[in-house]
Order: structure tokens, then C-alpha cells, then sequence
């Protein structure tokens, strides 16, 4: 036979075979192993602390001030077993990518680094005793992140929070649906300027991306990009803003190159594939969908990097704010956020099961 027939007959053959991949009730369940691996390896004390009722309001509040500041529901790193704290990394990387797991693990460590670094400015009396007593008072410590399940993860409706300073991550599992946001995410400082972790970024692409795009467009699409107005000291949507982006403004991506659409592309999948691999590409697909010719690009502030500035993405189905805006005009205090629009906390998967089902 002809070696190029039987290239054919191999290629056909291999066509048949079943894609590799997994399904997201596959996904789900994973996450759902790797939380009842950790409800079962709790106490009677602490399951009181860690699961609370589906119903209880923390459930749809999110924040992502010190905990010094906000106290959070749920059970803290420091209260936890090396075992569980084990169990509690596993449902980190079930959730997550390896890049959005190495963002939240970092962002808890960087409180221990910023701890380290005031210790050291009072230890020389670089501070006083007041301002070291008020820092102290924040309670930045890796330990004070906490889990918290809202439901039992061995039901069909059911979810969990991780929060803590500079991060939140809100999952709502419904049967084989799930939503993911409000994703938050946040970094003080930007950039790491001491000892011997000095230039350390873990938020740089989302930042350097957005620079990158708004370097991209000629002076008048930039102009109709840029807000004219000071940079918000936070997103405009923060946790305690009340405030809700309904109005599109900036530039339209309908209006820019295929160059230009290609890197507002990798900021949305920037934040969208922190979370594992198969979700992170069913919500992309989502987005995609619904067009991308239909998102705006918003931004406000000055176009180099050490000062401040804020943008934003808007499109049919989501939301993705970053801001920049440090103290004292230089930027090195990052917020930045991935909201499903009307899908938050399960908004919209909980409506269909409750259509769907008798309650």
C-alpha cells in the first residue's frame, strides 16, 4: 500500500480517538474531593468555624482590607494543622492554575515580607513607635488568610471563600456548574524594592500589559481611551465603593488593529486562566462568544508605569478593573478585579437551579 494511503488510514484512525480533556463536572470534582479531604479532617470545634450555612450573608461579601481592619468568617492559616494547611493548598490548586496559585501564594507572603520590612525600619528608628504600633495593629501575617465553606462541599450546591489582605477568591459550585468571581487580587507593594527579594512583581503582566496596550494606540485613540480625571484611589467597583461600572467608555476594541486586539486578548486570559486550565477556558470561550469587537478599553491616569494610573475592561459578559495608584503619585500599590457579570457568586447558576428544582 502506498505510504501515503496508510499516512491517511493512521490519521482518520487517530481522529476517532476520544479528545483528552476534562469535562467541567470533572473539574468540579476535584475541587470537591480536595475540600471534603479537608472538612473531614476537622474537629468538632473547628468545623463550627469553617462551615457555615449557604444562607449566611459573608458568603456574598468579599473585602480585601487587613485583617486588622475587616475581620473575616471562616477558619485562619495560623489555626490550622500543618495537615490541613497541607489539605487547604490542595483546593488552592484544584481552583487554580499554577500561575494563579502562585499569584495568591505569593500575595500571602508578601505580608510576611512587608513585616519584615518595617521590623527593620524600627529596629534602626526609622519609624516611631506609633506608626510601628499601628502597622503591627494591621496583622499582616500569611497566617491571617482564611477558608471558608458555605454549605457542605459533599452537597449539590455549596461553596468556598479564601480571603485575607489583598485577596479573594469566591467559588459557588451548583451540580456541574460553578461561578468564580469576584476574583481579587492585589500587591503592596507593586514592585519589591528590598534585601534580597528586590524586584519582585507578582501582579507585572497585568500591569505591564495594560502599559503595553496603551503604548500601542496612536495619540488620537489614546485620547479617546483616557478618561480625564484623577486616578480613583482604588478600583471604582472596591468591595465598600457601592459602585458599579454600567456605562461603557474608552476606546472600543471594534476600533483597533489585530495587533491591538491581540494584547487586550492576553490581559483577559491573564486573569481569566488563573484558574485551571478547563474553567479557565470554558469562561474564555464565553467571552470570546460574545464578542470581542464589543470590549472597551478604558484608562485613566499618566501612561508610564511608576505613576498612577487605572484601567479597565468592559465587555457583554465580564468586568476587569486595575488600578495603580500607590501614595504620594508614585505607583506601587496595585488592586485589580474579574467580575462575571450577573453571574457573581453563582447568581445566575443558582437562579437556574432554583427554576429547574423544587425548593
Amino acid at each position: 500500500m502506498p505510504q501515503k494511503n496508510l499516512f491517511l488510514i493512521a490519521f482518520f484512525a487517530m481522529s476517532l480517538l476520544p479528545t483528552i480533556t476534562k469535562s467541567q463536572s470533572t473539574y468540579n470534582g476535584e475541587i470537591k474531593q480536595a475540600a471534603l479531604a479537608f472538612v473531614n479532617s476537622l474537629d468538632k470545634m473547628h468545623r463550627h468555624e469553617a462551615l457555615l450555612s449557604f444562607a449566611d450573608t459573608a458568603r456574598m461579601k468579599w473585602n480585601n482590607l487587613p485583617v486588622g481592619l475587616r475581620a473575616r468568617a471562616g477558619m485562619s492559616v495560623t489555626n490550622m494543622t500543618e495537615s490541613q494547611r497541607k489539605l487547604f493548598h490542595r483546593i488552592l490548586s484544584a481552583s487554580l492554575s499554577s500561575q494563579g496559585y502562585l499569584k495568591a501564594t505569593s500575595i500571602m507572603q508578601l505580608d510576611n515580607l512587608l513585616n519584615r520590612f518595617y521590623d527593620s525600619l524600627h529596629y534602626k528608628n526609622m519609624i516611631p513607635d506609633s506608626t510601628y504600633g499601628f502597622i503591627k495593629d494591621l496583622k499582616w501575617s500569611t497566617g491571617n488568610y482564611f477558608l471558608a465553606f458555605f454549605g457542605n462541599p459533599a452537597d449539590d450546591v455549596w461553596g468556598y471563600k479564601v480571603e485575607g489582605h489583598h485577596l479573594s477568591l469566591n467559588f459557588t459550585f451548583v451540580k456541574d456548574k460553578l461561578s468564580v468571581t469576584p476574583l481579587f487580587v492585589g500587591t503592596d507593594p507593586a514592585e519589591y524594592e528590598i534585601m534580597e527579594y528586590a524586584g519582585l512583581r507578582i501582579l507585572g503582566q497585568e500591569e505591564d500589559l495594560g502599559i503595553k496596550l496603551i503604548h500601542l494606540l496612536p495619540p488620537a485613540q489614546q485620547q479617546k481611551a483616557t478618561m480625564s480625571t484623577a486616578v480613583p484611589k482604588d478600583i471604582i467597583t472596591a468591595a465598600e465603593s457601592g459602585k458599579r461600572l454600567i456605562d461603557n467608555w474608552g476606546l472600543q476594541a471594534k476600533e483597533m488593529t489585530k495587533e491591538q486586539q491581540a494584547v487586550l486578548q492576553y490581559i483577559i486570559r491573564e486573569f481569566v486562566f488563573n484558574l485551571e486550565y478547563d474553567k479557565a477556558v470554558a469562561e474564555y470561550d464565553k467571552i470570546i462568544k460574545a464578542g470581542i469587537d464589543k470590549i472597551y478599553f478604558g484608562w485613566i491616569g499618566d501612561y508610564d508605569e511608576t505613576k498612577a494610573h487605572y484601567y479597565v475592561l468592559n465587555g457583554p459578559t465580564f468586568l476587569i478593573e486595575f488600578d495603580n495608584s500607590g501614595f504620594g503619585g508614585k505607583a506601587n500599590h496595585i488592586h485589580a478585579i474579574w467580575r462575571e457579570k450577573g453571574n457573581e457568586y453563582g447568581e445566575d447558576v443558582l437562579k437556574q437551579h432554583y427554576l429547574s428544582e423544587k425548593h
